[in-house]
């Protein structure tokens, strides 16, 4: 042999890759979930599917996919359900969107996840997939003001009324507020602007006891704070606009179905599901019979997305499903910094209090620490970054305060990596009555600020300045 020859190589094949990722930890799951191998180009991040539609392979392919007949083990792009049909049309599923969708699913550790164009979207493919004209939904009273608007406006106009329970701890409000045409309960986990968090396990009892399925805004929770499937709901929506894209360029919005509630039962207590439960047309099998555990998803995707439309664009699901491979990293920076401003803010003497639950003197401090947890050093509970201030001097005080402000952006939004602030009272709440501002404790010196990734030091400096102008 010539010493310059290279002799024969023996190696063992190459590890295939990992493509399913339940059993791995938060972490790695939101780098990794969902993604895909291009396999045209060997890209490493899967691409941008820019396409209206999708080529059927034959006549009886485009029979079959219409018919929703499974798509099985081809290969092919087949939205984020397993064992769903093959894709028809990007108003329905895109494999762009799906890889945010099949991320964001097993991070709330749920069945599946359907993304939509915005968060005022996410919650309303979720209600309208569980209510119909001369319906009824009973919704916690603290929930974001744009929220309170949807349900007193457009659900108003489609014949769905909306009641408000004011102490969630009252089983008596509650058993006077549902009805028998009550088809959900709602509430949000980190209530915005006040961040006056709900007991979940608690509603999630009073959901259960009547046979109604509970649907939890976890937007400013996020799965890395709080999984809220783990506390008793059973369909969670976000604004992905916020932390999940987190960087404030991407609209965006999902339901998430957690798998976890029993249709038929349901439907023998007499709260009756179409769209889940009854053929769609003589001959066909329900959602429920097609899917099962993941029934309500598929009808929230096909029943209501395909029907209405809002469809998440591609390139903001691009943008989605890498926000969130920063999710947990970013969290825990913006609640480190929340916990150190907030209790930096209640002891200055132009603040009148701090509504932020992670602190030792708010009044749900037990239940923030028993469901967020607690920092490092075990004094504060870890309750996200959105909370309000109420500065003193009332309008004029908070009108000082804000134009005071130069590192903080005055704007609409929140879950950016910049700080925000703004002030609700002539803002998110400006439609509102001043009773039930009064009685939500939208007074005229509160401000909410979202505070985003900037130095502390920095922000403080900042927040000092305004103070002075108070």
């Amino acid at each position: 042999m010539s010493p310059h020859t290279v002799p024969p190589v023996v190696s063992r094949p190459a590890a295939k890759p990992v493509d399913a990722w339940d059993s791995f930890g938060f972490d790695t799951r939101q780098v990794h979930a969902g993604e895909f191998a291009d396999l045209n180009s060997g890209l490493r991040v899967p691409p941008i599917a820019l396409s209206a539609g999708y080529v059927f392979d034959d006549f009886d392919d485009q029979v079959n996919r219409f018919a929703g007949v499974p798509a099985g083990a081809s290969g092919r792009f087949v939205g984020s359900a397993e064992a769903s049909p093959g894709a028809i049309y990007s108003r329905q599923g895109n494999p762009t969107n799906a890889v945010a969708e099949q991320r964001l699913t097993s991070l709330e550790g749920g069945v599946d996840a359907v993304a939509v164009a915005s968060g005022q979207a996410a919650i309303s493919a979720a209600l309208f997939t569980l209510a119909q004209h001369g319906d009824h939904i009973v919704s916690t009273a603290s929930i974001y003001g744009g929220t309170r608007i949807l349900f007193g406006r457009s659900f108003k106009r489609f014949g769905i009324e909306v009641d408000y329970v004011w102490d969630a701890e009252d089983d008596a409000a509650w058993d006077r507020a549902i009805t028998p045409q009550t088809k959900a309960i709602y509430t949000e986990t980190i209530p915005n602007p006040r961040n006056d968090v709900t007991d979940l396990a608690r509603v999630a009892a009073v959901a259960r006891r009547h046979n109604l399925p509970l649907v939890v805004d976890n937007t400013i929770g996020t799965p890395a704070l709080i999984r809220a499937f783990e506390h008793g709901a059973n369909i969670v929506v976000h604004s992905t606009t916020k932390f999940l894209t987190g960087h404030g360029s991407a609209i965006g919005g999902a339901v998430v179905d957690g798998g976890n509630f029993d249709w038929e039962a349901a439907e023998l207590s007499g709260r009756s599901y179409p769209l889940i439960t009854a053929a769609p047309r003589p001959g066909a099998a329900s959602m429920l019979d097609r899917f099962g555990a993941a029934a309500y998803a598929r009808a929230v995707r096909e029943a209501v997305v395909n029907d209405i439309g809002p469809t998440l664009s591609p390139f903001n699901g691009f943008l989605l499903h890498q926000g969130m491979e920063t999710l947990s990293l970013r969290m825990d920076r913006h609640v480190d910094s929340s916990i150190a401003l907030a209790s930096w803010l209640e002891e200055q003497a132009e603040v009148e209090a701090v509504d932020y639950a992670g602190l030792p003197s708010h009044p749900l401090f037990a239940l923030a620490a028993r469901d967020y947890g607690v920092n490092a050093q075990g004094t504060h509970a870890r309750t996200g970054s959105v909370f309000g201030v109420r500065v003193r001097g009332g309008i004029d005080g908070a009108r000082e305060f804000v134009n005071g402000l130069r590192i903080f952006s005055r704007m609409t939004g929140i879950g950016d990596t910049r700080s925000m602030v703004i002030h609700p009272l002539t803002s998110t709440h400006a439609s509102f009555t001043a009773e039930l501002n009064d009685r939500l404790g939208i007074t005229p010196g509160l401000l909410r600020l979202s505070i985003g990734l900037e130095s502390v030091a920095d922000l403080s400096c900042d927040l000092r300045a305004a103070l002075d102008r108070v």
